[in-house]
């Protein structure tokens, strides 16, 4: 694995992002195939291609106010989209000139791009990382109104991974993860993202 590297559950057209909620916003979200409040127009979301990260924030939707694990099917051209507006949450020198130059930008930016550590099925830091992108809430309107393809529900599938974990079962609980490769971008956004 390459340190800097976006895998995801993709086809032709579409991309898989999580997203956890309570279920006053979960469960009108998967019912309307949209969120709807009270779902916030005015503040950053956050998504992540990457089941096994979401996990770990949720706590497999055992944690409070994250109980309903969706899978986001956006479009690839959203997707894209994204990620070439995106300014790194931290001012890496191999991305930015300056602190001055990565601040400004950041300030203005629509989208931001953060990279953390991905996680096993055991919940271990691995040391390559997983992609996360805020979407601003200059953004949200869009992203909900025209990026969004469908919306499912994960949290039966995550609690049966999570139950599977407890038992001690991890590669029973491997053979259930969604199917995840390297989605293929651009060298410029490569670029922009810290990646290459």
């Amino acid at each position: 694995m390459k340190q800097y590297e976006i895998r995801a559950d993709y086809d032709r057209d579409t991309i898989i992002v999580y997203q956890a909620y309570r279920e006053a916003i979960g469960k009108p979200a998967i019912e309307n195939k949209r969120f709807v409040p009270p779902f916030s127009y005015t503040r950053m979301t956050w998504i992540k291609p990457s089941f096994l990260w979401m996990m770990e924030r949720s706590g497999y939707g055992q944690k409070s106010g994250q109980e309903y694990i969706l899978a986001v099917r956006i479009k690839r051209s959203a997707w894209e989209y994204a990620l070439s507006q995106a300014v790194l949450t931290h001012p890496s020198h191999r991305v930015y000139a300056n602190g001055d130059v990565w601040r400004e930008m950041f300030d203005q930016a629509k989208v931001h791009v953060q990279w953390d550590p991905e996680r096993s099925i055991r919940g271990q830091k691995m040391d390559y990382r997983s992609i996360q992108v805020g979407i601003s809430r200059h953004l949200i309107q869009e992203y909900n109104e025209e990026w969004i393809v469908d919306i499912k529900d994960y949290s039966p599938l995550a609690n049966k991974i999570y139950k599977l974990r407890l038992d001690g079962r991890h590669d029973k609980a491997k053979e259930l993860l969604p199917k995840e490769k390297v989605y293929p971008i651009s060298e410029e956004i490569m670029k922009r993202l810290g990646m290459d």
